[in-house]
């Protein structure tokens, strides 16, 4: 992975991708001049988050989404839009429950916890199951940061629910759309893409054809 990390963009989308994580990087230095603790840690994390695409190599259109949808959901609780704009959670949630909970099943099968070919409908389940999973924790996370951090978190019963949901709906779409999302990888085992990768490591003494 740290050889894919440090590979250098050759192509348009691989450039766009970088260009991403510099903003992020940006970004972190520029709300830590004009805002608090809270928010600095946010923009901590969405720099943390599209850093990991650049570890898996992955497609460079899903990894332009994913640091776009990252850093988007950072600067809406930032510039405090959850509250102002009404339904802008759900869609915030939809797409970033969906981008993160592909990224963990590409991990799970890079590792192989979780087959990189067929069982798609296991995959679908596996991804609706990350999105739901990180769905919770992030409400935890909120209910922590209302009680221990910063009461202007906000945090109800009906907005659990519709963020649980929308999380859910968001990774639906996104173990759907899995097969697009992990082609076209760029970390490379023995010149075979992302998803061989990991069946190699699961078995690493098998015969190697084609």
């Amino acid at each position: 992975m740290i050889d894919t990390f440090v590979q250098r963009p050759t192509r348009p989308m691989e450039w766009a991708a970088d260009a991403v994580r510099a903003l992020a990087a940006l970004s972190v230095v520029v709300v830590g001049i004009g805002w608090g603790f809270v928010e600095i840690a946010v923009l901590m994390l969405a720099l943390a988050a599209v850093l990991v695409p650049r570890f898996l190599g992955v497609r460079a259109g899903f990894d332009v989404m994913v640091g776009v949808t990252v850093l988007v959901a950072a600067w809406s609780s930032v510039f405090e839009l959850y509250t102002r704009v009404d339904g802008w959670d759900i869609v915030v949630h939809v797409a970033l429950n969906g981008v993160l909970a592909a990224l963990a099943v590409i991990v799970a099968q890079l590792v192989g916890f979780l087959p990189s070919h067929g069982h798609r409908a296991g995959l679908i389940v596996s991804t609706v199951a990350v999105g739901l999973a990180t769905g919770v924790l992030w409400e935890i996370g909120e209910w922590w940061g209302h009680n221990i951090v910063d009461d202007a978190i906000y945090v109800g019963y009906d907005d659990t629910l519709g963020d649980l949901v929308s999380g859910g709906a968001g990774a639906l779409v996104a173990g759907l759309a899995l097969p697009f999302l992990t082609a076209r990888s760029r970390l490379r085992t023995a010149d075979r893409p992302l998803g061989d990768a990991a069946s190699t490591t699961r078995h690493p003494g098998a015969s190697v054809s084609g």
